[in-house]
């Protein structure tokens, strides 16, 4: 009976990582950064995912996209609010050392012209799969609703 009850109470312990982890990967929110100088996925770009609220914006989760460009879901934050109904988010893509390379060989400035590109949406079934790329060139940005 002790080892159950202990395995009860670590299992209870874990409940609470287990449901911040999950929460944002819940919400169905992925991206996809595109390189459209290069013809590639942008690998390697840190992502924050934010959601709206009456004082601002609260920290959901954050990512790197793939190499492939892709993010396929959130890391969540420990303090990430849970959301439901209609919501504002905010996607901030840290472009600051994506063009480093790439912008050292040409002639123009030496610093990402853009180096966040900021991409607020609405959706209000955060269950519903919202797909939002990033088409990305070093003095250039678009963004459309994906599926």
């Amino acid at each position: 009976m002790p080892f159950r009850l202990s395995l009860l109470v670590a299992l209870c312990a874990l409940a609470p990582v287990v449901s911040a982890q999950t929460a944002v990967q819940d919400l169905g929110i992925s991206s996809h950064v595109l390189d459209i100088a290069r013809g590639v996925g942008g690998g390697g770009v840190p992502v924050m995912l934010e959601v709206q609220t009456g004082d601002g914006w609260a920290l959901l989760g954050r990512a790197v996209s793939q190499d492939n460009g892709r993010v396929e879901s959130f890391t969540a934050d420990e303090s990430a609010p849970r959301v439901s109904g209609t919501e504002t988010y905010r996607l901030t893509f840290d472009l600051s050392d994506y063009w480093d390379d790439e912008m050292a060989d040409d002639d123009g400035p030496s610093l990402p012209f853009f180096p966040e590109v900021v991409v607020v949406f609405r959706t209000d079934d955060p269950t519903a799969h919202t797909h939002v790329p990033v088409l990305v060139s070093p003095f250039g940005y678009s963004t459309y609703r994906g599926n």
